[in-house]
């Protein structure tokens, strides 16, 4: 608990100050996709829908979001399998190097993406030999998208403890029906947190697809970068990026709501 009154006056400003600088920038891209103007200009001489019937009828916008789409799902639900996987194994055993692993999953999300994309391209292209592609950017989401269901499964098995796992297995159910019938049921909404928030990740990320998608794949960010400064293309990257934005926006905001989710109070801290 915070007593100084000055104290909280500075913290209340502080967030307000980033609360502006994050979320004023995003809503001018959302007016902006409705300016009458070609350009990016402050304040839009009119407002208009044609750029959005514009957007909507762009074949490449709309193939870039169905390959954003497939890349997307297809990396959380490989996410989903491994990061479950390595979360109950850390929580759940103890042996030697086991926090060097929890780091080494953990690493891939804290490195900046300009050196995974790196380290990415040359181990498919130097290492494996394999072409850059659909598979290779959807191997590079899941090295990231891991981490989400990986965090959201361990914070949710150190809540919830061991004890109604030990008491399947004291009445004789094994370890794959206790997983089935109590510890899945447990993390049920971790997992779909995890998995919102790494569909999010995935959907939006520009820096390590650049390196990892090779010339014949466009995801979305992809292709509003590479139209940002063409000519005329303005009004519709904007309407692009507000769709991005919100569609972005909707996983991460489920995902809160049910990480907050209330535990069993049966369960052991």
């Amino acid at each position: 608990m915070i007593g100084s009154t000055g104290l909280r006056a500075l913290l209340r400003a502080s967030t307000a100050i980033a609360l502006v600088f994050v979320y004023v920038p995003l809503g001018l891209v959302l007016v902006n996709s409705f300016s009458v103007d070609r350009t990016f200009a402050w304040p839009p001489s009119g407002y208009t829908l044609h750029w959005w019937k514009v957007a909507a009828n762009s074949q490449g916008a709309r193939d870039a979001l169905v390959v954003s789409v497939e890349v997307a799902l297809v990396a959380t639900g490989i996410a989903l399998v491994l990061g479950t996987l390595a979360g109950l194994a850390l929580r759940r055993t103890r042996f030697f190097g086991r926090h060097t692993v929890s780091l080494l999953i953990l690493l891939p999300i804290a490195l900046p993406g300009i050196v995974t994309g790196i380290a990415l391209n040359n181990a498919f292209r130097t290492m494996l030999g394999v072409d850059l592609g659909f598979l290779t950017v959807v191997v590079a989401h899941a090295t990231f998208c891991i981490v989400t269901v990986f965090n959201n499964v361990q914070a949710r098995l150190r809540r919830l403890g061991p004890s109604l796992e030990q008491a399947s297995a004291d009445l004789g159910a094994g370890p794959f029906r206790t997983f089935v019938l109590v510890t899945l049921p447990m993390m049920r909404s971790a997992l779909l947190a995890g998995a919102l928030l790494a569909f999010g990740l995935s959907f939006d990320e520009i820096v390590v697809t650049t390196f990892t998608a090779g010339p014949q794949v466009q995801t979305l960010p992809l292709w509003i970068f590479q139209n940002l400064f063409r000519p005329n293309q303005a009004p519709v990257v904007n309407v692009v990026a507000a769709v991005l934005v919100l569609v972005s926006a909707v996983p991460i905001y489920l995902a809160q709501r049910l990480s907050g989710g209330v535990v069993n109070s049966s369960a052991a801290p």
